[in-house]
């Protein structure tokens, strides 16, 4: 489930909490529209944990390059 998931899972939660006045036989909605948000709220912090995670980059290494001048081709090892 990624982030858009979690986000309706709270806004439908919300919607079953505080703007409905729907009555259904053995099934309490405000409950069900607060575990809807908990379940959305848990998923958007795995989420955030999850990519903070993977942003986390090493640092660029240093390279080094080494120039020749033309002489020091011909002069051979030790020389």
């Amino acid at each position: 489930m990624g982030l858009g998931g979690c986000i309706i899972l709270i806004a439908v939660g919300a919607i079953l909490t505080f703007a409905t006045d729907w009555h259904m036989q053995g099934v309490d909605l405000d409950v069900v529209g607060l575990i809807l948000m908990a379940v959305g709220i848990i998923g958007v912090a795995t989420f955030t944990n999850i990519a903070r995670r993977r942003r986390v980059m090493v640092p660029p290494t240093t390279v080094v390059e080494e120039r020749r001048r033309q002489d020091d081709y011909g002069s051979g090892y030790g020389a």
